[in-house]
């Protein structure tokens, strides 16, 4: 057999591989499949929003991943919205990342850390000194918190001031310093889901009339200066966000969606990320006449305007994920639920093995049960 020859049968096995298997790049780093783990709120922390050695047991079982995004990671006080969530603002929450980017550093995995301001989805008894949770407008979230006092009903948010918002910008350039000082290889912005970006793009929780309200360049300005600030601190091939352009999600609604997102994702091409995160709806569009705007296929559409790398996420299998990528809509896709009951779901995919399921009772709680007991494909439970 000459060597040409066995280059084409290289190149032809290469090309029978699961497009979900194949290897990509992301920025400057060599990611070995296109599967995401998608970022998963696990409140394992302590109550001072200090990272546990559990969880470093936790992502480094999943560090088969191509990519891991940690859970939603507190970039302030102010900015905290669930108990026992981890935060990225203080030295010893930084030491206490180390451990777990390191363990999966070891394992040959790449990890970004996800970086949100929760905004009006919190509650006094969550806030320093009891305060009022900020947002762009003074407009209440439907629904409960959960605090130490038991499930609470949610506040009317204080509107932030115009010149507060630079100290929230600094507070994400911050958490992103702190994130490659704790070992991530990068940070993704949250800008999805309902909290504090999301808060101030849409047009029913943003009804201000200074430079961050009004028209969809004014609401999306905040955005972008965190993302301005996250690339010239870390660099942009570090940096990447997270959209949810059809969420509904912490009571969200925009008026015209579809156009808010063309500006907005087409605007961030400007930046050369390391990739954009869009989710498809994570709930039903109902009543469908409040929501006929929205689109109920978001990745197909939104990929015609973003150049850069594109993760897509939300209700994909194995099949319906190789067939995203395979058809050009999206070049990586995370997956959420599915890795919470299985660590090892890159393998499993390979050997076309069953998937476990998952146990929502043990979503939230503090120990490992349901976090770091999920069985192997190898192991019985």
């Amino acid at each position: 057999m000459t060597i040409c020859s066995q280059g084409h049968i290289a190149y032809r096995e290469l090309h029978k591989k699961p497009a979900l298997l194949r290897s990509i790049s992301l920025g400057k780093l060599a990611l070995k499949n296109r599967v995401a783990m998608a970022p998963l709120t696990r409140r394992r922390a302590t109550d001072d929003y200090v990272p546990t050695e559990i969880m470093a047991t936790h992502y480094v079982q999943r560090a088969s991943a191509g990519l891991i995004i940690t859970e939603a990671t507190n970039i302030s006080r102010q900015g905290t919205g669930y108990m026992n969530t981890p935060g990225i603002y203080t030295p010893e929450q930084i030491e206490a990342w180390k451990p777990v980017t390191e363990a999966v550093h070891a394992k040959g995995g790449k990890v970004f850390m996800q970086i949100w301001h929760v905004g009006r989805v919190s509650h006094p008894l969550l806030q320093e000194d009891e305060k009022l949770p900020v947002s762009a407008s003074a407009i209440k979230a439907e629904g409960k918190q959960k605090t130490p006092q038991g499930h609470m009903e949610m506040v009317v948010p204080r509107a932030l001031e115009t010149d507060e918002v630079p100290g929230i910008v600094e507070d994400f350039k911050n958490a992103a310093l702190n994130a490659i000082e704790a070992g991530f290889d990068g940070v993704e912005i949250h800008g999805a889901n309902g909290y504090l970006i999301d808060q101030f793009l849409h047009d029913a929780s943003n009804i201000r009339k200074d430079k961050y309200g009004g028209n969809i360049e004014n609401r999306s300005r905040f955005l972008f200066e965190v993302v301005d600030a996250v690339c010239k601190a870390i660099g942009p091939e570090k940096t990447g966000i997270r959209l949810s352009p059809s969420g509904i999600f912490k009571d969200m609604f925009d008026s015209n969606p579809v156009e808010l997102y063309e500006y907005v994702i087409d605007k961030l091409n400007q930046y050369d990320l390391a990739y954009l995160h869009i989710l498809e709806p994570m709930v039903a569009l109902e009543p469908a006449h409040k929501y006929e705007k929205y689109l109920k296929e978001v990745t197909p559409h939104f990929r015609k305007f973003y150049k850069g790398l594109l993760i897509t996420n939300c209700g994909f299998d194995f099949r319906s994920a190789n067939k995203i990528i395979e058809n050009g809509h999206a070049d990586m896709v995370a997956f959420g639920k599915a890795y919470i009951s299985n660590p090892d779901l890159v393998e499993r995919f390979e050997k076309g093995a069953d998937l476990n399921p998952w146990d929502v009772d043990t979503f939230y709680t503090n120990g490992p049960e349901g976090y770091v007991d999920y069985p192997f494909i190898d192991e019985k439970k």
